[in-house]
């Protein structure tokens, strides 16, 4: 009976049937509802909800990049179910779901939720993107070998992704001092915002690898800009420090996949659901070549 007269189903942008289609799409958005192990205020399991209802307010030409990124098509997934056995489960969870899209050869965005289950997405293109890095955009090191009795808690994203491969991150501004000393002994390439801004974009892209898997807490924006976060920080990046790197890294490198995760919406003015959609979307056009 759905025709003109009913809005179209829940969907990242609200697209179209055609634009929405799986079997169309090069590109699949994931949500992923999970704050298990948040350590700072909580509510980040209804940021994936948040950002696809602010996403069908966005205009689909993105003025910015001059591009229409839903032509690509763009399938949204239902809500991955928490697994409430532990937080590597969850993590082993989305590794799965991620490498099974990966390997339909969909484009991944995936949504979150708190920033641990980031490891599980760049695993899976870790396990088939040889040479893979990480660009982390993150407010804290989350370099920690373990925190509240969990080496998967969120504080401990990016000692995990070392694991697989190296990182480079962008907008470090918080860490405990054996993070800081971690930092310094193996040489990491961690920028403070100050930092970035000095050495510039292409300092920043040279230090990644051909194919490059972007996870974005969004606490590494100045609260400020975004204030809808559990753990915020004060000096961070600013939107066109962000949508500038991602811009230079699409231009040289390989996007595989991406990530949104730690916007807690209760916590902060709906603006930042609408900044972490556009965000979103505008790295689809970026990243996803016609």
């Amino acid at each position: 009976m759905a025709d003109d007269r009913f809005y179209p189903p829940k969907g990242f942008a609200a697209l179209e049937p055609e634009f929405a289609d799986y079997k169309r799409s090069r590109v699949v958005v994931l949500p992923v509802p999970y704050d298990s192990t948040t350590s700072g205020w909580g509510g980040a399991r209804d940021g994936p909800a948040a950002i696809i209802e602010a996403s069908e307010n966005m205009e689909l030409y993105d003025i910015g990049i001059g591009r229409e990124p839903y032509c690509l098509g763009i399938h949204t997934l239902p809500e991955v179910a928490v697994h409430s056995g532990s937080p590597e489960a969850m993590i082993e969870r989305v590794e799965g779901i991620v490498g099974e899209l990966a390997d339909d050869g969909k484009f991944v965005v995936m949504l979150g939720g708190e920033h641990s289950i980031s490891v599980g997405a760049a695993r899976a293109f870790a396990k088939r993107t040889p040479g893979l890095s990480v660009l982390a955009f993150d407010a804290n090191a989350d370099l920690r070998d373990s925190y509240l009795d969990s080496p998967y808690n969120h504080a401990c994203t990016l000692r995990r992704a070392l694991e697989f491969a190296p990182v480079v991150q962008v907008g470090l501004r918080s860490a405990t001092r054996e993070e800081h000393d971690f930092i310094r002994e193996r040489g990491l390439a961690f920028y403070s915002p100050d930092d970035y801004r000095n050495a510039g974009r292409a300092e920043v892209v040279a230090q990644l690898g051909e194919s490059v898997y972007i996870t974005i807490d969004l606490d590494a924006f100045d609260p400020s800009v975004v204030a809808a976060v559990g753990t915020p920080e004060p000096g961070g990046l600013l939107w066109n420090d962000v949508c500038g790197l991602l811009e230079a890294v699409a231009a040289e490198k390989r996007i595989v996949g991406f990530d949104v995760t730690e916007l807690a919406p209760a916590l902060g003015p709906k603006a930042n659901a609408q900044l972490a959609a556009k965000l979103a979307y505008r790295l689809i056009g970026l990243a996803v070549r016609e």
